[in-house]
């Protein structure tokens, strides 16, 4: 089995790229952070890869050729986070081509044979102050999945879409902000804890070998969307 992971170096992608490499697939991960790719020693090949530039992901997917499963990860951290009165409309945008846009390049491009695994978030789904230009992006992500799964077939389409999750995502706080921020967050969920990047791992593997599911999304939440 053979697995691309764009966004694998870090969090989510990171732990996926393991979990799979684990499992005997064979893993290919990108990422832009020379550090955290060179860090990465349990797959085959980590690329360095800009996901906003059309002609880097194309560059890439042609060297690539064709493979079983695709995973996309991208996050561009915090960008567009706080109310909509307090932010610009640059910090909108970033959000879209830091995470939406590069998504839909990728699948374009990918020459995928089995299956495509967005990560989302719960965002999409909640009514969360703060969160408004996150949940356009996430909404955009997550509406898109049964329209591709029509559309690609027989390439499955889904989507992972964590809750509150202890990542680098998170680094914008400070530590004591953050932890004080994940335990208020396990009060509110019936999985009395904030998600760890295996949790979502876990999620994304079932969905790579649910040779029956597709145009699904799978809340990784801990509860938190039906609480």
């Amino acid at each position: 089995m053979r697995v691309v992971i764009m966004g694998g170096t870090s969090g989510i992608g990171l732990a996926t790229a393991r979990r799979l490499a684990d499992d005997g697939a064979e893993v290919i991960v990108t990422g832009r952070n020379p550090e955290r790719l060179a860090a990465v020693k349990e797959v085959v090949a980590a690329e360095q890869v800009d996901s906003t530039s059309e002609e880097a992901v194309a560059a890439f997917f042609d060297r690539t050729g064709p493979f079983d499963h695709l995973v996309l990860a991208f996050s561009p951290g915090a960008a567009g986070l706080g109310p909509l009165a307090d932010i610009g409309l640059a910090d909108v945008r970033a959000a879209f081509d830091g995470k939406l846009f590069p998504y839909l390049f990728a699948v374009q491009r990918a020459r995928v044979t089995g299956s495509i695994t967005l990560v989302s978030a719960s965002t999409a789904r909640s009514a969360l102050a703060g969160t408004v230009a996150l949940a356009a992006v996430n909404g955009a992500i997550e509406r898109m999945v049964s329209p591709l799964a029509a559309e690609l077939a027989p390439v499955r389409v889904n989507a992972v879409s964590p809750g509150a999750v202890d990542t680098p995502w998170w680094d914008f706080l400070p530590r004591e902000q953050r932890q004080a921020q994940f335990a208020a967050a396990a009060e509110t969920v019936p999985a009395g804890r904030v998600g760890r990047p295996e949790d979502v791992a876990a999620a994304i593997r079932y969905l790579v070998d649910a040779t029956y599911v597709t145009g699904s999304v799978l809340p990784v939440d801990g509860g938190f969307t039906v609480a």
